[in-house]
């Protein structure tokens, strides 16, 4: 059971020991479900295994604060355990920055606030580590926009504690070469299709990544193989290659635009995209987010990363990321949080909450 009495440091840590890899976040859904479901000032609404809570004071505006549950696949970095780098000390683990930080910290405030000074909706969501198609907030825009609904929307991912405006977007997609399959010991019959993918790799070896100003932040953009996969067997020639290219492109890039400048790219190549999730501006010109940005201090950054204020954007909802933990982090052996950028968090949206 989850202590929502406790503080945003022991919850993190007590959600952070529950694995909650992207397809197995029940368990922790259940607890989550469990815990706000007690609290007399929320509706609480479950819909797979996200749970949304939310309150209905009448305020004449509400507040979306979102954050994923489920974390990339553990690699031995589960339990947590306490740790001092320079003086500082931090808690070690998957899902400490990559957000369970930013939950518990949201599930903190969730219990506290029960008069805050907007209407607030808590979400905490399932699927976000895999593809969009499969991201709980693609299927609740779908099937209860409703829920979504909202003013202006945080989403706690990792900003070092700073808010982060808009999203690059991103997309997958497959180079493909063909060749023809022979004996090795009889290569001049085939045609080899891994030889074939050689120009793939020198042109993305060449490849000038943009910096792109949008709305007053500049967003690095960046074009990479992220897999390569071929081959028969070892005295086979191949007679297929793929190479997997993951492009990040700036949110003044619309997805089509994206699809076909790696189309231009990859000329005379077979491409297939595999997945796709346009970016969002930073949208920091809306008041709200104004008033956002002056209250927990700091000056606005851009975020290189996918998130979902994407989907908020889509929604016509500005939308910002802010939350624990050093984004450069995210999906690493070491991840690891500051308990001194929890508690910043926790306080900076306390202050503007309430």
């Amino acid at each position: 059971m989850l202590d929502l009495t406790s503080n945003a440091v022991d919850l993190t840590r007590a959600i952070c020991d529950i694995p909650s890899v992207s397809g197995d976040e029940g368990h922790l859904a259940d607890l989550i479900e469990q815990a706000v479901g007690d609290l007399p000032h929320l509706e609480v609404i479950r819909d797979g295994d996200t749970i949304i809570a939310r309150t209905n004071l009448g305020r004449d505006r509400r507040v979306a604060i979102a954050g994923h549950i489920d974390t990339v696949p553990i690699n031995r970095n589960v339990p947590t355990r306490t740790v001092d780098i320079d003086g500082e000390e931090f808690i070690w683990g998957r899902g400490t920055v990559d957000m369970k930080a930013g939950v518990a910290v949201q599930l903190k405030l969730a219990a506290d606030l029960v008069a805050p000074k907007a209407d607030i909706t808590w979400i905490w969501y399932d699927h976000e580590e895999v593809a969009a198609a499969l991201n709980a907030l693609t299927r609740i825009a779908a099937t209860r926009a409703d829920l979504l609904a909202a003013d202006f929307a945080i989403l706690g991912e990792p900003s070092n504690g700073q808010v982060e405006g808009g999203c690059n977007g991103h997309m997958r997609a497959i180079v493909r070469t063909h060749g023809v399959r022979s004996h090795s010991a009889r290569s001049w019959i085939g045609e080899n299709a891994i030889h074939k993918a050689a120009p793939i790799l020198e042109r993305l070896a060449a490849y000038t990544a943009r910096e792109v100003p949008v709305d007053g932040l500049v967003y690095r953009e960046g074009l990479n193989a992220v897999r390569i996969t071929g081959g028969v067997a070892g005295n086979v020639i191949p007679d297929v290659c793929e190479v997997e290219v993951n492009y990040r492109f700036a949110p003044s890039r619309s997805g089509a635009e994206a699809e076909a400048h790696v189309r231009e790219v990859f000329r005379g190549f077979e491409v297939e995209v595999i997945d796709m999730a346009e970016g969002a501006r930073p949208g920091l010109d809306d008041p709200l987010a104004q008033e956002f940005v002056t209250a927990v201090g700091g000056t606005a950054q851009p975020k290189y990363g996918w998130t979902d204020v994407a989907r908020f954007s889509a929604l016509g909802i500005p939308a910002v990321n802010y939350g624990p933990g050093d984004p450069q982090l995210a999906h690493h052996d070491e991840e690891r949080v500051a308990v001194a950028q929890i508690l910043d968090v926790e306080r900076g949206l306390r202050a503007w909450l309430t």
